[in-house]
């Protein structure tokens, strides 16, 4: 009976689940107290006490096509990178390094080197060129770009003439074996000494996808606490191997990945790149237990066909040690649909942005907390009302909405939809560190007087809903949901809707505007699988759509794409350019355009457009 009633309470307050999650903040936040009383705060201080520890010194850290190191061979790798470094360029404390480099094991070691001798990275998009990358390497300062040789054809004489007087040098076998011969002496403590966890770390920037890319400074505690936070919060051992293909230039994997790994004391397993074909392959190859994903990589891994064993027929996609899926953007249609192709037990779903100042878990076993991208209990919501505001907007100008009384803003009901805001600290100035070298950016970011006078959030624009249950979703980035007929369209509810259709493997929503009208119409770019754009499946898209959603949200325009998406690095969809480019056959280069008329999709071509141009046409 006492049994039972504890179930019971468990139940209605979440009691279990919060206790994981403070169990990972207690000890995050004692992790920054030793390191910052210690003065030894630099990452540099954790590789060498691993290297160092009788029970994780030979135990291994960095496995990259098939090569393995252990924490002491990182370690000493890594001073001989520090020393290479400072020989050969001069490098300084507090300098700033570009990194322009695919994912490899010396990614990770030339980090760690960097850290060694107290300099910052910068990590590079590795994507990349021409002006873009012009504009990452300049406001980050940088003295020195190491170019990996696989990317060198990005950076041109046309970069090279606006970089004048920057030192750049393809890491190529020649310097490798530079860095090889290079003495493992410990560089002197002082050329670390003095940082503190709001302290840069390493420069990540933001994807750029309405503007140039902007660098997030990424200090010490954010990304190390972090990595504590993780590994103590989802009981990461050391056991554990955690595999990511994704890119090492952005937090998801430098933070989730590498951070938490070296906080849980285990093994850290590096892709080059993101492959469907071969993403599981390389997964089982190094014994994985954890794999991770951003954005779209499910649904690409579902796309993919089964990998069948060439001796056996065997079909092998649970054929793997994983029992864990962690990342972000995980969509509702996928969830359970990748747990069950290949036999994943358990999704840790989070939210979070680079520059931000809060992150939130769901880890899920079942299908309770599917789609949600925080999850908590009673005691744990307490804090989280605390620390912050889901506000009300003015759709109109994606502006928060001010009482006209009081000029401050709303906080919306359970599950009504409003933008996620988190506290900023008092002295902004000092611990808010933003962008770097973008003062207008960073304040961009920041809103004032939104529950009280003289307050200030962080904006993630991002809106969200919470409910009453402690579940959080993600509905839709500011920007994205486009008004049509007097109603808000979220793109999400759309995309989920479209790629629920067994012929789509990928659906992207966005508004576009069309001459003569108000608001901006429905569109979808869809990939689609084996099936071609027939009248059949033009139909069935139709009624699908007409069946799964209000009448206002239907997609009047059909967009099928190769490219679908238009994917960054980090497998997130682009909506910008899309919207851009609108239904104008003459912009969408080789894609097909289908408008909705009467009960299916037909093609659109330049005559309608013209007779939308001209005002025949009203929709």
């Amino acid at each position: 009976m006492a049994a039972g009633a504890l179930a019971y309470l468990n139940a209605k307050t979440g009691f279990w689940y919060d206790r994981q999650l403070l169990r990972g903040m207690f000890a995050a936040v004692r992790a920054d107290k030793v390191w910052e009383s210690s003065d030894r705060y630099s990452g540099f201080y954790r590789l060498e006490e691993l290297a160092t520890k009788p029970s994780s010194a030979n135990a291994a850290f960095l496995v990259f096509q098939g090569r393995t190191w252990t924490y002491a061979q990182a370690y000493e790798q890594a001073k001989r990178y520090g020393n290479w470094l400072k020989a050969r360029y001069d490098i300084k404390p507090k300098d700033i390094v570009a990194m322009n480099m695919m994912n490899s094991d010396h990614y990770v070691l030339l980090t760690f080197g960097l850290w060694s001798i107290g300099a910052r990275p910068a990590y590079i998009n590795y994507n990349l060129a021409g002006p873009a990358l012009v504009h990452c390497v300049s406001i980050a300062n940088s003295v020195l770009m190491l170019v990996d040789p696989d990317v060198v054809h990005n950076v041109d004489d046309g970069v090279r003439e606006k970089l004048p007087g920057l030192r750049i040098d393809v890491l190529d076998q020649e310097l490798l074996d530079e860095v090889a011969a290079a003495p493992d002496t410990r560089p002197e403590h002082s050329l670390r000494s003095g940082d503190k966890g709001r302290d840069l770390a390493v420069l990540i920037y933001t994807s750029g996808t309405t503007g140039l890319p902007k660098a997030a400074i990424v200090g010490w505690g954010k990304m190390f606490m972090a990595g504590v936070f993780v590994a103590k919060f989802l009981g990461t051992k050391s056991s554990d191997v955690f595999y990511t293909a994704m890119p090492l230039y952005h937090s998801s994997a430098t933070v989730m990945g590498l951070a938490h790994i070296m906080a849980a004391e285990g093994t850290l397993s590096i892709g080059r790149k993101f492959s469907a074909r071969t993403f599981f392959k390389e997964a089982r190859e190094t014994d994985a237990t954890i794999v991770q994903y951003v954005g779209e990589t499910c649904r690409y891994l579902l796309t993919a066909p089964p990998e069948i064993d060439p001796v056996t027929g065997e079909n092998m996609d649970k054929k793997h040690k994983v029992k864990r899926a962690l990342g972000n953007g995980l969509r509702p249609d996928v969830w359970t649909k990748f747990q069950d192709r290949f036999g994943i037990e358990s999704i840790a779903e989070f939210y979070g942005a680079t520059e931000g100042f809060i992150a939130t878990w769901n880890v899920a076993n079942n299908a309770y907390s599917k789609g949600a991208i925080s999850r908590n209990g009673l005691l744990f919501g307490l804090m989280m009302w605390k620390r912050i505001a889901i506000i009300e907007m003015d759709d109109e100008a994606n502006m928060p909405l001010r009482d006209p009384k009081t000029g401050l803003c709303r906080q919306v009901g359970w599950g009504k939809v409003g933008e996620l805001m988190s506290v900023l600290p008092e002295d902004l100035e000092k611990d808010f560190q933003g962008y770097y070298n973008n003062p207008e950016a960073t304040n961009s970011k920041i809103v004032r007087d939104v529950l009280k006078k003289g307050d200030a959030y962080f904006r993630t624009g991002d809106l969200v809903s919470w409910t009453s249950s402690g579940l959080m979703y993600f509905q839709d980035r500011i920007g994205d949901t486009f008004r049509w007929k007097s109603e808000n369209v979220a793109t999400t509810e759309v995309s989920e809707a479209m790629g629920l259709h067994p012929a789509v493997q990928e659906a992207n929503v966005y508004g576009v505007e069309l001459p003569n009208h108000d608001g901006r119409a429905g569109c979808v770019s869809i990939v689609l699988g084996e099936e071609k754009p027939g009248p059949a499946l033009l139909q069935s898209l139709a009624s699908h759509a007409r069946e799964n959603l209000p009448k206002y949200a239907v997609p009047l325009f059909l967009r099928v794409s190769k490219l679908g998406g238009m994917i960054t690095g980090t497998n997130k969809q682009q909506k910008h350019d899309l919207r851009m480019q609108g239904v104008d056959p003459a912009k969408v280069g080789k894609d097909e355009v289908y408008w909705l008329k009467g009960d299916t999709y037909v093609k659109f071509g330049k005559r309608d457009w013209d007779g939308l141009t001209g005002g025949q046409v009203k929709l």
